[in-house]
């Protein structure tokens, strides 16, 4: 008889996007992205306080072939200069493997870009659904003045390439100028 992975449930505390009975808790604080930021004085003053600009609440287990993976990843308010506080960002290593986010709090921008440079940026406020097809990697910024809190799917064995980002960045920035939020070119992208 083969082994089955039992049902699960998870309550997701709608006010502050958490989930109590998360499976594990990823923590993300400023030194753990200190390469993704353009402005490295910014950097260098705000590593002092070192702030967690992310949590993500892992639910299901990883890596089973035929499962979903599921989690809530909430992105605190703050800027690092002009650059509002982000995810690492990655590209599945199965690069067929899609991901959904569903945003439940706050507002923010998803950036999205290919390994041949196509780049895409949608919109994340409350009840929008962003389908990631396979082959994009993905970025979510807050840009609001609260806690930017989002549910994701993915397949349970997609694995994450987060090298591919960290070596290149992104194409694209999400930067505020006159209190707004703008998408502009990475004058530091490294190309395919």
């Amino acid at each position: 008889m083969p082994h089955h992975l039992m049902p699960m449930l998870s309550q997701i505390d709608l006010q502050h996007g958490t989930i109590k009975d998360a499976a594990e808790v990823i923590v993300r604080r400023l030194s753990d992205m200190q390469g993704h930021y353009q402005d490295q004085n910014a950097v260098r003053d705000l590593l002092q306080e070192d702030p967690i600009l992310y949590r993500v609440y892992l639910t299901t287990p990883p890596d089973h072939e035929y499962q979903w993976r599921t989690a809530m990843s909430v992105i605190e308010p703050g800027k690092v200069g002009a650059e509002y506080y982000m995810t690492k960002g990655h590209f599945h290593k199965d690069q067929q493997a899609p991901e959904v986010y569903l945003t439940l709090l706050g507002k923010g921008q998803i950036v999205m870009q290919t390994h041949d440079g196509q780049t895409e940026t949608q919109p994340m406020l409350p009840g929008a659904v962003n389908y990631i097809p396979g082959g994009w990697a993905h970025r979510t910024i807050n840009t609001g003045d609260s806690p930017l809190a989002f549910f994701a799917v993915w397949p349970a064995d997609a694995g994450h390439d987060y090298a591919g980002v960290a070596d290149r960045g992104f194409p694209l920035l999400v930067l505020e100028e006159n209190g707004q939020p703008v998408v502009v070119p990475n004058p530091h992208y490294e190309g395919s």
